[in-house]
């Protein structure tokens, strides 16, 4: 009682191995996964062959049809004679009713052997004539285009098996443009290895017209993508690398010498300079300033690496933990109804973590910005009920304060009454839907502005702001606002 698997190769029954086709000949009856191969037409001829194709029609997905496949076979399998499993390249390549064999055999305790084959790997290096140890990352079609973004280093050349057709190449183009420009230049590779083989070279983002008129060869079951690395640097590895370099014997003085607490200062001025991008609307500064802002965590990352404390992988599985975390209604069970919501279940999940006596207030930063601290904290409380029920009721608090405030007597009472506006007026800027910080910033900006006009208007009439009368000056003001 045995399952023996056989690599049929990737198409061409020259590339069948010598004891691929002994085991094939020993044997009466071969089970294919499909028959659409092109070796299979020039197996041994006294085999009664057998195909599963049919249960890719009746199946409603692929998980289905291989759970059906592997079923059948182990039960084949396990019969006195054992069975022939017969599967397309190299039984590990790409072979997903393979893995699933060899993890339920184990479970049996039944015998599996594998005779390798081919894979698709080999003929395609060959017709693009790529070395695979140049970093080649190798990975399936259908996986890839059910994800979100790939899971690549656009430094290295990739390798995608199993691009059987034009409605994975549609989802998988999506997929891939996601780190990839939309014009990058892709190869596609035809039955490799066998007589009709063919390299078809095209942007990415015409990856799914193949077949269509427009590009090439018709997607099929023997098609491959190759896609070649970005140049420059791209990945996250690649910068990386040179971060370490920089922080490496032979490398940079300055960034050897620096700490945690030495980079403090360029974390915040860097951040701040992502925010004044943002508020320019400037997406090529924004980019820029993204980058610069990278390379501070990136120098943290490394020093801490140094130190032995943490690294990369460690901070990257730390924050996707979290976010599958307090996301049970992406990645779980539990169900939200809006915004409001899942803001309330982020901060009961934040409780649990940090255990029953934590305050929703903490992790907000003492080092913020007093406006923007003050507007952190009331979004905190509101998450879990601590707010005006509307926002009329906001604006009265701000009339409140204003009134306190103008009947103060001390210096002492108008520091603390006009602290308690500034905070209502942070509220009333979240009822309002604006963020105060980027409202003030945006006011200062426009207050220096005006005021520049002001002095050159007084420059080019010979007048001595100094001397000018208030009503002189708000003349100015006006004359300034109004030329905007």
């Amino acid at each position: 009682m045995a399952v023996t698997i056989v690599g049929l190769g990737p198409g061409d029954p020259r590339h069948l191995t010598r004891e691929a086709w002994a085991t094939l000949e020993a044997t009466d009856e071969c089970w294919l996964r499909t028959e659409h191969h092109p070796t299979v037409a020039a197996l041994p001829s006294h085999l009664r062959l057998h195909s599963f194709d049919c249960l890719y029609e009746k199946a409603g997905n692929f998980i289905q049809v291989y759970e059906a496949i592997v079923s059948e076979v182990l039960r084949l399998g396990s019969r006195s004679e054992g069975v022939v499993y017969a599967v397309p390249g190299h039984p590990l390549v790409g072979e997903a009713t393979v893995e699933r064999i060899l993890s339920r055999s184990k479970e049996s305790d039944q015998a599996v052997r594998i005779v390798e084959g081919l894979s698709f790997v080999e003929p395609t290096l060959t017709a693009l004539g790529v070395d695979a140890l140049s970093g080649l990352q190798i990975c399936d079609a259908i996986a890839l285009a059910a994800r979100y973004h790939p899971p690549l280093t656009p430094d290295l050349p990739a390798l995608v098996g199993q691009l059987h057709s034009r409605a994975v190449a549609a989802d998988l183009k999506i997929t891939l443009m996601n780190q990839y420009p939309d014009d990058h230049q892709v190869m596609l590779v035809h039955a490799a290895g066998t007589p009709e083989q063919c390299v078809v070279r095209l942007r990415l983002y015409e990856l799914d017209r193949q077949g269509g008129g427009e590009v090439g060869a018709p997607i099929a079951h023997l098609t491959a993508l190759y896609v070649p690395p970005i140049r420059g640097v791209a990945g996250c590895e690649g910068v990386q690398d040179t971060v370490a370099h920089l922080r490496a014997p032979g490398g940079c003085p300055w960034d050897r010498e620096q700490t945690h607490e030495s980079l403090r200062g360029g974390m915040i001025e860097e951040a701040y300079e992502v925010l004044a991008a943002i508020d320019a609307g400037d997406m090529e500064a924004l980019q820029e300033e993204l980058g610069d802002l990278l390379l501070q965590v990136l120098l943290h990352v490394q020093i801490a690496t140094e130190e032995g404390d943490f690294n990369m992988a460690q901070v990257i599985g730390g924050i996707d933990a979290k976010l599958k975390h307090r996301h049970p209604h992406v990645w779980g069970e539990r169900a939200v109804a809006g915004t409001r919501e899942v803001l309330q279940q982020w901060e009961e999940l934040k409780r649990e973590e940090r255990g029953a006596s934590s305050s929703v207030l903490d992790g907000v930063p003492t080092a913020l910005p007093a406006l923007q601290q003050a507007d952190t904290y009331g979004r905190r409380a509101a998450r879990v009920g601590f707010d005006w029920a509307e926002a009329s009721g906001v604006a009265d608090k701000v009339r409140e304060e204003m009134a306190e405030l103008e009947a103060a007597v001390t210096h002492e009472e108008q520091v603390a009454e006009l602290g308690d506006l500034l905070f209502a007026t942070a509220n009333w800027a979240r009822w309002l839907g604006v963020d105060p910080e980027t409202a003030l910033r945006q006011a200062n900006a426009r207050f220096a502005r005006r005021f520049r006009d002001m002095e050159r208007m007084a420059r080019e009439r010979g007048l001595d702001m100094a001397v000018l009368t208030i009503d002189e000056l708000e003349a100015l003001w006006q004359e300034a606002k109004s030329a905007e």
